[in-house]
């Protein structure tokens, strides 16, 4: 198996070969600028990269974390994107303390794409280690960071009835004074979903919590009409 860099180096110069600048700069737009864009569409660079996994393979333990790194530290935004598909497909074979890369990339060139994928990711791993749940993100709640708290409030988004209710709703209402607008539409998320599960339960929930206007918006959305 090639290098650290050699391996990147590989990712990098096959996705910088099918970029679209006009497209890019498009990317660039909606993001705020916050990254660079090769200006792939999704497709696309899934493409390469399941192309680039099925040829070099992908590495494992801290070989896998360095490659993950290295590709966080590039400007590109695809290259984030190669990383966290990467970390996808190793993640139900990862030990328990796997956590910690995980939520060193949430709070890594932090926007809502990576961080709600990362959320998902998280999902998977506490199935895998569900005595990590409370400790891990107990801390992240208190943390102050809002990306490490959104992710404490919708990482089970795919658990329907497995869902921890008394942990989302205790999550949700000790951040419901926050002005954040990740925050505020990150719960409304999280119980619109449950509502899917337990409508019930979200209805009572919201009628009986002080939540930001937006939080309501968002968690009642299926349940009008």
């Amino acid at each position: 198996m090639k290098t650290t860099p050699e391996y990147y180096k590989l990712v990098y110069n096959a996705f910088q070969s099918q970029g679209n600048p006009e497209r890019a700069q498009q990317q660039m737009r909606y993001m705020r600028f916050q990254f660079e864009y090769f200006g792939l569409g999704m497709p696309v660079w899934m493409a390469i990269t399941k192309t680039i996994h099925a040829a070099e393979g992908i590495p494992e333990e801290d070989a896998l974390k360095a490659l993950v790194r290295l590709c966080f530290e590039d400007d590109h935004r695809e290259m984030h994107y190669f990383a966290l598909e990467t970390v996808q497909k190793s993640l139900k074979k990862q030990s328990p303390d796997f956590i910690e890369l995980l939520e060193e990339l949430i709070c890594t060139r932090s926007w809502w794409d990576t961080v709600d994928w990362l959320a998902k990711l998280v999902g998977i791993h506490f199935k895998s280690h569900p005595s990590l749940i409370r400790p891990v993100t107990e801390r992240w709640v208190a943390s102050g960071n809002m990306w490490l708290q959104r992710v404490s409030m919708i990482f089970q988004l795919t658990y329907k009835e497995k869902t921890d209710a008394e942990l989302m709703f205790g999550y949700i209402r000790r951040l419901a004074h926050s002005r954040e607008f990740f925050i505020q539409k990150g719960a409304g998320w999280a119980l619109r979903q449950y509502s899917r599960t337990n409508p019930e339960a979200v209805v009572n929930f919201v009628e009986n919590t002080q939540l930001a206007p937006l939080t309501k918006r968002e968690a009642l959305r299926l349940l009008k009409g």
